[in-house]
């Protein structure tokens, strides 16, 4: 059987002397501070977040480190060891939508958002360093902003953070939904990505041992305790190598299908379909109206399926969640037509191994697979979608087992 290639996690001490290393070798001085930030991986509710619906991610122990130092201009010094292109300078008095490109204006989007909001946020050097997985669905972007985000915000003391108590819970969480806010505009308007929330709020919000359950709707979050290997279960993630990009058109055209399949049926979201067949129904048959009764019937059935996955979980339930991921894949595949080659690949090939459920997770075109197996069975599955992506002659697989971790700190 094919030998898995296994990903990259660091320990936070490791990520903190990586980040500290880069700024005193770029800047010739030692960073003021370090903070970091998880990527996550949701184990249902996809497409929902921006149809004010229901998610359910954890924080994953991935993070990204973001040392910093204060300047005395409005100058943002910037470099990433993950970006070959140096050092970048913007002024912050110049910064707008579209006026910073790449992995830099989700770092100024963030000081920008802030001083939109009135926050007194001046110049600073930033050396950010990362093993979340980019372009893999783990949302490293919002991994980025959150850690930029709480940086900044121990940096000038805008006291919105709080801090990370021992249990690995936020102890301010009005402020860090306030923060998680303000990264989603650095995201929408600075970087020009029109996701929803679900990302920035799973890497400031989450709570370790626990899932996130996030209404979109209003911004609520309750923390529904998640412990796999009390079940004998592990999360197993694929990161399929198969790079996708929020800012690429086919997101926000799914994004903006829903937005005139809710004007067609004349509600505010899909949030508020309350008869998924009589929808569908007014729906098909009109201009593009087949397409956009399969968007509205994922996002309506994907809501449903989240609410009972809690209902597993709360009931100690946990196998009761596999055939909810798989109808989740399903949709995603079908209705929604965000999957492809590879996570199904990924999919097909962990429940033929003996996965008791598997979908693909996050925006989809391309990232990341998780699949819900028994503890004994972690080598086996990884072994078989590592020689399933070899047998189609696809690049090789990264895989992790994911538990869930403490948010942004």
């Amino acid at each position: 059987m094919t030998t898995p290639a296994w990903s990259d996690v660091w320990d936070r001490a490791e990520g903190d002397a990586r980040a500290r290393d880069l700024f005193a070798r770029t800047f010739g001085t030692a960073p003021q501070g370090v903070r970091s930030a998880p990527g996550r991986v949701n184990l249902i509710g996809e497409h929902t977040d921006y149809n004010d619906g229901l998610a359910l991610p954890i924080a994953l122990p991935h993070r990204t480190y973001a040392a910093v130092a204060r300047r005395d201009d409005d100058l943002v010094r910037l470099v990433s060891a993950q970006e070959p292109t140096g050092v970048r300078e913007v002024r912050l008095a110049d910064a707008a939508p579209g006026t910073v490109s790449g992995w830099a204006s989700y770092v100024v989007g963030v000081a920008w958002a802030l001083r939109e909001a009135g926050h007194d946020v001046g110049g600073f050097d930033v050396a950010i360093d990362s093993c979340v997985p980019f372009g893999a669905g783990l949302s490293s972007s919002a991994a980025l902003e959150a850690s930029v985000a709480v940086a900044l915000d121990a940096l000038h003391g805008l006291g919105l953070a709080g801090e990370v108590d021992p249990a690995g819970a936020p102890t301010d969480d009005a402020g860090r939904a306030v923060l998680a806010t303000l990264c989603v505009r650095a995201e929408n308007e600075m970087a020009g990505a029109p996701t929803g929330g679900m990302d920035q709020a799973a890497s400031l919000r989450a709570r370790a041992g626990h899932a996130l359950l996030l209404d979109c709707r209003d911004g609520r979050v309750r923390h529904v305790p998640l412990d796999l290997a009390a079940h004998g279960l592990a999360l197993l993630v694929v990161d399929t190598r198969a790079e996708h990009a929020h800012v690429g058109g086919e997101y926000a055209q799914r994004r903006a299908a829903c937005d005139e399949a809710a004007r067609r049926l004349g509600v505010a979201s899909l949030r508020d379909v309350v008869d998924g067949p009589a929808a569908l129904d007014a729906l098909t048959g009109g201009p593009d109206g087949d397409v956009l009764a399969r968007r509205v019937r994922h996002v309506v059935t994907e809501i449903a399926r989240v609410t009972a996955f809690v209902d597993a979980l709360d009931a100690g339930d946990v196998r009761a969640v596999a055939p909810l991921m798989d109808a989740s894949h399903t949709s995603l595949r079908d209705d929604y037509e965000v999957s492809c080659r590879e996570l199904d690949v990924a999919v097909d090939a962990a429940r033929r191994a003996g996965a008791l459920g598997a979908r693909m997770t996050g925006g989809g075109f391309g990232g990341s697979a998780i699949a819900l197996v028994r503890a004994g069975d972690v080598a086996r599955v990884a072994g078989a979608v590592a020689a399933a992506f070899a047998g189609q002659h696809l690049a090789p697989p990264a895989l992790t087992v994911a538990v869930a971790g403490p948010p942004a700190g």
